[in-house]
């Protein structure tokens, strides 16, 4: 009798395990909706290169799979932190690609996204002068006009530089405009500074413009940070759909590390905005190497890099409430897709922290 139930309950058990899945399938949305940042090229939309390389290497068949359409969510990049927040307030999108001060506003009320999987160490940021100023540092604009998008990522390294000079924003005179009003401003001589991306060497190839600081040897949790980030959720009702989109971006961001892959990555996916020129001096003299650029990894200097960015916001005004950085940032998907596609060790954790 004893072997006739064990044969029952393991038979209900089996039946029960095969009945989860089906209904963990069934339960797959229909559509999953990424934003990120979009541009108009020739009348054809391009997505931030990261992005659009996700795609590429199997992201839309990975979910087809499942059953499940990707639906790609553009932002203008004048307003991404804005859209993207309003965006998952209202629960239009599912996920997005974006960086690192805009999610940490959005949850400044209450925890809503988290981060599922780092981009890297993406980027720079620079400070450039008139062509013809004779500022050589940040000390020397003390009282200037400088121009800086509040609320964007690249606003948490210059506060870093400000606060490691013994300054504060009040020191200055902060002209909040976008990237394209600012250099505009710049070159009309409307500001004494401008602060923002890689796009600070078209001004220097115009001559309206000379970079005095950036944060190529920088600390580096001093970097431009982000990556893709869910709806809480989104991530509680469908984890195992996560995982697959999660994996399909570590598989893109393996791709574009390998230095074989270098050269199309810079041609074929960076150069789409920018001109290649521009794109390659952002990228060379840099203390983080090609590879860690992808590091999808929640290291030390990932850690330091929020924590800050964290109490900035706060300590600034631009959130009320502290940021509990455990529930902001989710190793775990990361984690199980290093595993399952043999990367364990590919990526090096930096426990380089910044002295403040």
């Amino acid at each position: 009798m004893s072997r006739f139930l064990n044969y029952v309950f393991s038979a209900l058990a089996v039946t029960a395990f095969i009945m989860s899945g089906a209904h963990s399938a069934e339960t797959d949305p229909k559509v999953v909706r990424i934003a990120t940042v979009a541009y108009n090229l020739n009348g054809k939309t391009h997505y931030l290169g990261s992005t659009e390389l996700a795609s590429e290497t199997g992201l839309d068949e990975t979910l087809a799979k499942r059953g499940v359409k990707l639906e790609w969510v553009p932002a203008a990049t004048a307003m991404v932190g804005p859209i993207v927040n309003e965006a998952f307030a209202n629960k239009s999108i599912d996920f997005a690609a974006y960086g690192d001060l805009p999610p940490i506003i959005l949850n400044g009320s209450k925890p809503r996204v988290q981060l599922v999987a780092p981009w890297g160490r993406s980027g720079n940021s620079y400070l450039v002068v008139p062509a013809n100023s004779t500022a050589k540092n940040i000390a020397d604009l003390k009282g200037k006009r400088i121009a800086l998008h509040r609320g964007r990522p690249w606003e948490i390294p210059f506060a870093n530089l400000v606060q490691k000079n013994g300054f504060k924003l009040t020191d200055f005179k902060i002209v909040n405009v976008n990237p394209q009003v600012g250099a505009a401003a710049l070159a009309s001589g409307s500001v004494d500074a401008f602060f923002s991306l890689s796009d600070a060497y078209n001004l220097v190839d115009k001559g309206v413009g000379k970079i005095i600081w950036s944060t190529k040897n920088a600390p580096p949790d001093w970097k431009l940070m982000g990556g893709l980030w869910a709806r809480n959720d989104f991530v509680k009702e469908h984890p195992e759909l996560t995982q697959a989109i999660v994996t399909s971006f570590i598989k893109a961001n393996h791709w574009a590390a390998q230095e074989a892959h270098k050269e199309t990555y810079l041609k074929d996916y960076a150069s789409l905005v920018q001109p290649e020129s521009v794109v390659r001096r952002d990228y060379e003299d840099d203390s983080v190497s090609w590879r860690d650029r992808w590091s999808p990894l929640y290291d030390q200097a990932l850690v330091d890099h929020y924590k800050r960015a964290a109490s900035y916001a706060r300590e600034s005004g631009l959130i009320r409430n502290d940021i509990d950085i455990q529930q902001l940032l989710n190793s775990s998907f990361v984690d199980k897709a290093l595993k399952e596609l043999n990367l364990e060790t590919f990526w090096a954790p930096s426990r380089i922290a910044s002295q403040q």
